[in-house]
């Protein structure tokens, strides 16, 4: 029971950032998604339905030491880097439901020193 209420207030969290969170060819969305063991970041455009950059965990280049915060700060360096070789300089971020603090915040924190402005 306890998983189960924890999945539906972690939904709530979800669906209420993204009513308000939208991703626009001038300002596309960097949406996180967290597990327990990796954690992967797109850089989407809801307008027209596309991914421009993403980075993650799983990546072979990224896999060590996976679950921890130095690995997210890769990811968001990396992200970062690959966003702004796309052309994107500017998005709104997407926490998918996930408190900012810990993996999210450093990935947030990297991607921001990598020239991404939030």
């Amino acid at each position: 029971m306890a998983t189960a209420k924890k999945t539906a207030l972690k939904n709530k969290r979800q669906f209420r950032v993204r009513k308000k969170v939208v991703g626009t060819p001038e300002r596309p969305r960097l949406a996180v998604f967290r597990s327990n063991k990796h954690i992967s970041v797109q850089v989407i455009d809801d307008s027209a339905g596309k991914t421009l950059a993403a980075a993650s965990t799983y990546e072979a280049a990224m896999r060590e030491g996976s679950g921890t915060v130095a690995a997210a700060k890769a990811v968001g360096a990396e992200v970062g880097q690959r966003a702004k070789a796309a052309g994107v300089t500017t998005v709104v971020f997407d926490r998918g439901g996930n408190r900012y603090a810990g993996r999210v915040a450093a990935l947030a924190d990297a991607a921001r020193e990598a020239g991404l402005e939030f």
